[in-house]
C-alpha cells in the first residue's frame, strides 16, 4: 500500500487508518441503508470491517478525516486509475456527521492534494445512478458526468447503472 500523507482542511485532518478506527466506522458501516451505495452488503461485525479495511491486496489508499477533537468522521480513498495519471476517488461520511459538510470539505481537499501534489492529470468517480447525494456532492465539486453504464453491475441490492464523473487538472479545481 501507498503512503497516505497528512492533508488538513479549515475543520478536519485527513490520516492514515488505524485498526482503532474499526469502531468509530461500524455503526455506518453496519447500517443497510448506510451501506445501499456500497457494492457489498451492510458488514456483520468490527471484524469483518477490519478485514475489509485492511485487505493487504487492495491497491487503494485510505485517509480517515477526523475533527479538532479527534472524532472520526469518514472515509475517503483513492486507487490507481486505468492508467497513470489517473486516480479514482470514494467517501463515506460517518452517519452522525452527515449533512456537516464533511463529505464537501474533505473530498475537495482529497482532490487538490491528488491532482496539485501528486500531478494526477484526471480524478474519477464510479457512483450508483441512484446515489443522489454523491452526485450532487460531484457536481457541486466541479465534476462532469463522463459516461453512463446501464445495468453495469450487480452487487447486493441487485442490478444497477453507473454514472461516471471526471475531474481534469486543467478544470478549475474545488
Amino acid at each position: 500500500m501507498s503512503d497516505v500523507p497528512i492533508i488538513r482542511t479549515e475543520r478536519f485532518k485527513l490520516r492514515p487508518l488505524m485498526h482503532t478506527d474499526t469502531k468509530a466506522l461500524y455503526p455506518t458501516f453496519a447500517d443497510d441503508a448506510q451501506c445501499r451505495y456500497l457494492s457489498r452488503p451492510a458488514f456483520e461485525s468490527e471484524d469483518a470491517l477490519w478485514g475489509w479495511l485492511a485487505e493487504p491486496g487492495w491497491n487503494g489508499r485510505t485517509w480517515i478525516a477526523e475533527d479538532e477533537q479527534g472524532e472520526v468522521t469518514g472515509r475517503f480513498v483513492a486507487v490507481p486509475g486505468h492508467e497513470e495519471g489517473i486516480a479514482e476517488i470514494g467517501y463515506v461520511t460517518c452517519a452522525d456527521r452527515q449533512g456537516q459538510g464533511v463529505a464537501r470539505e474533505c473530498t475537495a481537499a482529497l482532490v487538490r492534494h491528488l491532482v496539485q501534489t501528486e500531478g494526477k492529470r484526471k480524478v474519477i468517480a464510479e457512483v450508483d445512478l441512484e446515489n443522489v447525494p454523491s452526485i450532487r456532492l460531484l457536481t457541486r465539486l466541479g465534476f462532469t458526468r463522463e459516461a453512463l453504464f446501464r445495468e453495469h453491475e450487480t452487487t447486493h441490492k441487485g442490478l444497477c447503472d453507473l454514472a461516471v464523473y471526471g475531474l481534469l487538472a486543467s478544470d478549475p479545481l474545488p
